[in-house]
């Protein structure tokens, strides 16, 4: 059997118009795909940075036009704090060492959720990788740390009344539109894509407001094992489902 000569070609029936422009990942699972093979849990983490970086190629290739991954959520603070401890230096490592790669790529970082609880060496790595990706043209790479979907909608409704209290907007002007536009991901293509590893069948309140009309795929392979096929398999499902948006098929 002939090797496909890009990733493309794997997709090569799939018109790019029929594919996502914007993906979200829940990258769930490693802890219990480092338990399982008797590893510590943080095994399971630096795992999962070697899918993360298959993510971002495959987006690369693909002309993907922005995808989101759920780094850190708000509730993850209840963890162990030697757990914490390790994502923190997690991230800030990856923020150094991947930053070559992110700009060999032409990958645009971009960081939701909030700031104030990180350490400042993941602040000061962070704010050199979007300083340096800026300007790229290429996917989008969204990453939530320190992220709930929640905090994030109560943000906007704050925001959305000062600017009603300092009468800069009437009450007419708040629309869908303008909540939308107060959001951390204000900008970025509406969600198509929501995939989750592990198998958990919940939203785990990610992206709550941007996922109103995305496309859900669950797997049960844990992060660590999310390989380029699987995502491959995820965008070729997306393609063949027939979306509504709340009305109906043309043969319906």
């Amino acid at each position: 059997m002939t090797k496909p000569s890009s990733l493309a070609d794997t997709l090569s029936d799939v018109p790019p118009a029929d594919r996502p422009a914007h993906i979200a990942i829940i990258m769930d699972g490693n802890g219990r795909w480092a338990q399982a093979r008797g590893l510590p849990r943080i095994e399971g983490h630096r795992r999962g940075v070697e899918s993360v970086r298959v993510v971002s190629e495959t987006c690369t290739e693909l002309g993907i036009e922005a995808v989101t991954l759920y780094c850190l959520s708000s509730e993850n603070w209840k963890r162990p704090q030697a757990e914490l401890d390790f994502l923190m230096q997690l991230l800030e490592q990856y923020l150094v060492e991947e930053r070559k790669t992110i700009l060999d790529q032409g990958l645009k970082l971009q960081v939701i959720g909030r700031r104030d609880r990180l350490p400042p060496g993941v602040i000061a790595e962070m704010e050199k990788t979007l300083e340096l990706s800026k300007d790229n043209s290429g996917t989008k790479l969204v990453l939530a740390i320190d992220y709930g979907g929640r905090d994030e909608i109560t943000r906007a409704v704050r925001l959305i009344s000062q600017d009603l209290a300092d009468g800069k907007i009437s009450q007419s002007q708040i629309t869908e539109e303008l909540v939308s536009s107060r959001l951390y991901t204000a900008g970025l293509p509406e969600i198509d894509l929501m995939i989750r590893t592990g198998g958990d069948l919940r939203v785990s309140n990610f992206l709550l407001w941007q996922l109103s009309y995305a496309e859900l795929w669950v797997t049960e392979k844990c992060w660590p094992d999310f390989s380029r096929d699987e995502f491959l398999k995820a965008i070729r499902e997306f393609a063949n489902r027939q979306r509504r948006f709340g009305g109906l098929n043309v043969n319906e």
